[in-house]
């Protein structure tokens, strides 16, 4: 069959877009709902969308085989002679004019499509099924490079294997949106990578550094590479004062008032201006939630904790943060078996301080599907509500940002059940259901010479560590 089998198939995809564009348009052979015409075409176009969406990705899995066999293709017919770097930017050349892509895009496209074709075959098996995007390849293949093979397997199956031990819980990976899984992928990875956190974060110190960009309009960024808990403080602090300025009489927006509020400190003599009077500024100290495993925070293991709004960080950092009184460190008692929090509760309506933070801890941040909100004026909000016999409990509370708690309020968007360890979903005016990203929890990692339920002189040291 050959060319002639491509051009007929790309021929049938045009003939069958053209009807999708006809049904889209009204302009089909018939309604898709002969008694609400209107509501029909709605849900009729969500049902396109979907299966756009997965056609896209079975398309996106093709080209990146395609780019493969044609860069194999071309350096075998370019014979031994060609240099391996020029070979390689000819066909990044090649591939960049036929796509209208950039040599750096296109490079990147081929080095991805490469990663899936030759070390990623789950997940170039769901591209290909549609089950995930090519965003959400792009993730996989990013946060596999620097693992090895072994590494690379296991952090496919994690994700796109649900009966491996400890699988990703709640939204499957083609369901959340890709920065969120990038955000979960890395977690997964810093906590699995055969090279020490703390190694690999030394590493990373010694390349800290600021950075200069020129953008449009007269305008440009400066951005910090930093250690993750000082950035963390840094962005709170800069959230905090903004807060605080906020008010009836003050015209500028939560983002506008961070920046001001950056460039004062960095540009300024140390002070603010705030309800008329200046007011010095007393040092960043680190205002962030850290969850450290015991065995970790007694230095007896290497196990990463992790600090709300960043991830896994190495346990000296965490160490440190407690050290030097981070203002809100939580010890935290988890489940052995899977190192989910435990559960807690309240008998009357108002939701404590130690519960927010809990909530923080169990969702890490807006429950809303594709929301990353984590800043520290989430909402606590009963699912169920008080006035029709809710309880202030945990498997009852979600954490909406302000503005996904008046979506909420204001339409048909209502959340489903939450349990002790999982974040309520959301179902929309549709009655469709979008479950929300899970954390993934994982059994504690012992130190060699301590076995789970064995009482060790190890043991006793920590028991006693809790209590004090």
């Amino acid at each position: 069959m050959g060319m002639a089998a491509v051009v007929k198939a790309f021929e049938d995809i045009r003939a069958a877009l053209a009807v999708l564009n006809a049904e889209v348009d009204g302009a089909g052979s018939e309604p898709f709902s002969a008694d609400d015409p209107l509501a029909g075409l709605a849900d009729g176009c969500l049902d396109i969308l979907a299966g756009a969406r997965e056609v896209e990705a079975r398309i996106a899995g093709l080209k990146a085989k395609a780019a493969v066999a044609y860069a194999e293709s071309a350096q075998a017919v370019a014979g031994p002679g060609v240099p391996v770097q020029a070979q390689e930017m000819a066909v990044a050349a090649e591939i960049g004019c036929v796509l209208a892509l950039g040599p750096r895009a296109a490079g990147s496209f081929l080095a991805t499509s490469y990663a899936l074709v030759s070390t990623l075959p789950r997940t170039l098996a769901a591209l290909g099924a549609g089950a995930l995007s090519w965003q959400h390849a792009v993730v996989m293949a990013d946060e596999a490079a620097g693992l090895d093979a072994a590494g690379a397997a296991a952090l496919e199956a994690h994700f796109l294997d649900r009966d491996v031990p400890d699988p990703a819980q709640g939204c499957p990976v083609g369901e959340m949106p890709a920065h969120r899984f990038r955000a979960k992928a890395r977690t997964w990875r810093e906590r699995h990578h055969a090279e020490s956190i703390e190694v690999r974060h030394a590493k990373g110190v010694a390349d800290r550094r600021v950075e200069f960009r020129p953008d449009q309009d007269g305008m440009a960024w400066l951005s910090a590479y930093l250690p993750a808990d000082q950035a963390v403080a840094a962005w709170n602090r800069l959230t905090a004062i903004a807060r605080r300025v906020q008010g009836p009489d003050e015209a500028r927006t939560l983002s506008q008032l961070r920046a001001d509020n950056f460039a004062d400190a960095i540009l300024g003599s140390g002070s603010r201006t705030l309800d008329g009077a200046d007011q010095q500024l007393s040092p960043i100290r680190a205002q962030v939630l850290v969850t450290v495993p015991v065995f970790s925070l007694l230095g007896l293991a290497r196990e990463p904790a992790m600090l709300d709004g960043f991830g896994p960080i190495p346990p000296s950092m965490a160490r440190d943060l407690v050290a030097n009184g981070a203002g809100s460190f939580y010890r935290v008692l988890v489940d052995p078996r899977d190192g989910a929090p435990l559960e807690i509760g309240r008998a009357s309506y108002r939701v404590t301080g130690a519960m927010r933070a809990w909530l923080r801890m169990r969702d890490a941040k807006c429950p809303f599907p594709g929301c990353s909100n984590n800043s520290l004026d989430n909402d606590a909000d009963h699912i169920l509500a008080w006035a029709n016999g809710g309880t202030t409990g945990i498997s009852n509370l979600g954490q909406p940002c302000p503005k996904h708690h008046k979506l909420r309020h204001t339409t048909g968007w209502t959340p489903t059940p939450a349990s002790k360890d999982e974040p309520p979903g959301w179902t929309s005016p549709t009655g469709r259901h979008y479950p929300s990203a899970h954390q993934d929890w994982e059994p504690t990692h012992w130190p060699q010479g301590a076995l789970p339920g064995k009482r060790s002189l190890l043991e006793e040291a920590l028991l006693e560590h809790l209590v004090s």
